[in-house]
């Protein structure tokens, strides 16, 4: 007789996450839902520099330098190489407050700030926290049922609040928090360098086929070369100037979301408590730090009772497929009988009780 196995279905974490957040490759990658201007980034990145590594360098490799491939080459791989990492990592997602943790927090509100009469307005849900002799406060998430730690703000698009949060990219197709902002920030270093090299030496192209067979024969001849010009030209000045805006904020230890609201620089003039008064201390705790883990555990396995269904076992599938007789007094105690729906004239009379049987010396 062959016995069908059933193997019980594994529900990761990641299917159960709240938020707006798409994940790939069994919860390893870990994007937004909106990666409409990621796919156009990469579509500028990898045209460009396919256009540049299947013309100009071959020429330029041989007219003046076999270095400036190579180099271009490894511009680009650091380049995606962060783009990625960017894109596909946790940036710093907080988990949401389970049940049981979000009313415990609610009757501690409740006792705190004590019964508020109908038609009043709460007060604001708000924990005062010391750093470095300076109060910073904690407000409360009403989305997440939680009190955000310092510098954690909940990010709209994807529905999560997120620690150390700098700004949502659609660029990169993600949030840009604490665990990924060290590569956004790699990222459009690198870009910024890649761009300015393969505007530079498209130049230095059209000008050394220029002295050879002039420029306007040089145009007609290379529309590739001019489309890479006009792309690198266009973009040069955004991401350049994005990198060093960055750059001044990793100097002052700040975050986007910070200089936005200007919460160190406002009419407070609140001294930013996180800041070492140091640049080089400043740039090696934002770029050099350790990497906190994520804390989401995505890959993590959950009970059956949280995973929604119980899969059948083994015993459960291997005997629904035999037949059974009825057994309608098989799962029931000794205080649980059957109830008894016959009428009195279908009732069978009883039998007498057979009188006991003395055992014989034989049979013992």
């Amino acid at each position: 007789m062959s016995v069908m196995v059933v193997r019980k279905k594994v529900t990761r974490k990641w299917e159960k996450l709240p938020g707006r957040n798409t994940f790939c490759c069994d919860g390893r990658v870990m994007m937004a839902r909106q990666k409409g201007i990621f796919y156009l980034t990469l579509f500028l990145i990898l045209g460009t520099c396919t256009l540049f590594f299947a013309f100009e360098c071959r020429y330029l490799a041989v007219q003046l330098s076999p270095a400036i491939p190579v180099f271009a080459a490894m511009l680009f791989l650091f380049s995606m190489a962060t783009l990625l990492r960017t894109s596909f990592s946790d940036p710093g997602v907080i988990p949401r407050a389970l049940p049981d943790e979000a009313a415990f927090i609610e009757m501690e509100i409740e006792a705190t700030n004590g019964a508020v009469p109908q038609g009043q307005r709460p007060p604001p849900r708000i924990k005062n926290f010391q750093i470095n002799n300076q109060i910073v406060k904690l407000k409360y998430c009403y989305t997440c049922k939680i009190f955000r730690p310092p510098r954690a703000s909940h990010c709209s698009i994807c529905d999560n609040c997120v620690e150390r949060f700098d700004h949502h990219c659609p660029w990169v197709g993600n949030c840009v928090g604490k665990r990924n902002y060290r590569y956004f920030y790699l990222f459009i270093l690198s870009l910024s360098l890649l761009t300015i090299y393969v505007f530079a030496f498209n130049i230095v192209y059209v000008a050394l086929k220029s002295l050879k067979i002039g420029f306007l024969e040089t145009l007609k001849e290379t529309p590739g070369t001019v489309l890479e010009v006009l792309i690198c030209f266009f973009t040069l000045w955004s991401v350049v100037g994005l990198t060093g805006f960055h750059t001044f904020l990793v100097a002052l230890n700040q975050t986007t979301n910070e200089d936005i609201k200007g919460s160190w620089t406002g009419k407070n003039r609140v001294q930013n408590p996180y800041s070492h008064g140091n640049i080089v201390k400043n740039c090696c705790e934002v770029l050099c730090g350790p990497l906190p883990p994520s804390v989401l555990d995505r890959r993590g396995i959950l009970p059956l009772e949280e995973s929604g269904s119980r899969p059948p076992s083994t015993q459960e599938t291997s005997s629904s497929l035999l037949p059974q007789s009825p057994s309608p007094t098989e799962h029931l105690n000794s205080n649980e009988m059957p109830e008894d729906t016959s009428t009195p004239e279908e009732m069978p009379p009883p039998e007498p009780p057979e009188p006991p049987q003395e055992e014989t010396e034989a049979e013992k």
